[in-house]
């Protein structure tokens, strides 16, 4: 495996992804555990105002707000053959106007995928490339196998590390990933979209970003993962958004959308 990035890196091409889990990796390595996210139960769930600024948002709840002839679609989880997913997917068979779409949850998702996607809408986004050895040091890591999801990424900066991180996510090298080179002093920053907005102060620096995220995407609740290269911010992946991950802020908002006290 060339970790160094001597000689000629893969050229990108669609990987194929055939279900297997990936191989375990050492504690000293890994620090947060890989997690899969899990389908969740679609129910409509009643506004209930808790009589103080924000309404309860629960685990696993999945909301609908129509605006005009748009419904749109609230959940924790947009993944590939959960329950919201293929709620969206039912709108679109009927001719229902809907948001997200499917096509742009399924690309948000795959990190070349939406990066491309993102560079079309004009969102400045990570050089990437796919390989099953290849690395350039520093870099950023994902998976592409079948059970990776954007919320785990791994920034590798030596041989040791690298080589310990590209066994797990490739599960002993049976499937590729993606990888960003980062340049000299670059730092990663993540802040959560709610219908395009940011609610916190840390991220409103790239609020024009997360609103031409937003237009690309109209997923209305997203984590996104930003590299910080000089005074310029490139978008590195999207990934899902837990409700219990949101601060004060994030769920006074959302919550002013689940009660049409906010306009989209």
């Amino acid at each position: 495996m060339d970790t160094q990035g001597t000689g000629s890196p893969p050229v990108k091409t669609a990987a194929s992804a055939v279900p297997a889990g990936p191989v375990p990796i050492p504690d000293d390595i890994l620090k947060e555990p890989a997690t899969l996210e899990r389908a969740l139960p679609i129910r409509k769930i009643a506004v209930k105002w808790n009589g103080k600024r924000e309404q309860g948002i629960l685990k696993d709840s999945v909301f609908f707000i129509r605006r005009g002839d748009m419904d749109h679609v609230i959940s924790e989880n947009y993944s590939y053959k959960t329950e919201t997913y293929y709620s969206i997917l039912c709108h679109e068979l009927e001719g229902k106007p809907v948001r997200p779409s499917s096509s742009a949850i399924l690309d948000a998702y795959v990190v070349p995928l939406c990066l491309e996607r993102a560079k079309r809408g004009g969102i400045p986004a990570c050089e990437w490339g796919i390989s099953q050895g290849y690395v350039p040091l520093p870099a950023i890591l994902y998976g592409l196998n079948y059970f990776a999801t954007t919320s785990d990424f791994f920034v590798v900066d030596d041989n040791a590390k690298a080589k310990g991180v590209i066994k797990h996510i490739t599960n002993t090298g049976k499937y590729p990933f993606c990888y960003q080179k980062l340049d000299e002093g670059a730092s990663i920053h993540s802040c959560i979209g709610i219908f395009g907005k940011t609610a916190t102060a840390s991220c409103t620096r790239i609020s024009q970003l997360a609103e031409m995220v937003y237009k690309q995407f109209s997923i209305p609740l997203v984590t996104m993962v930003f590299v910080k290269s000089g005074d310029q911010y490139m978008l590195s992946s999207l990934a899902p958004t837990k409700y219990s991950q949101l601060s004060g802020e994030e769920r006074t908002l959302l919550s002013a959308y689940l009660t049409h006290q906010e306009f989209l």
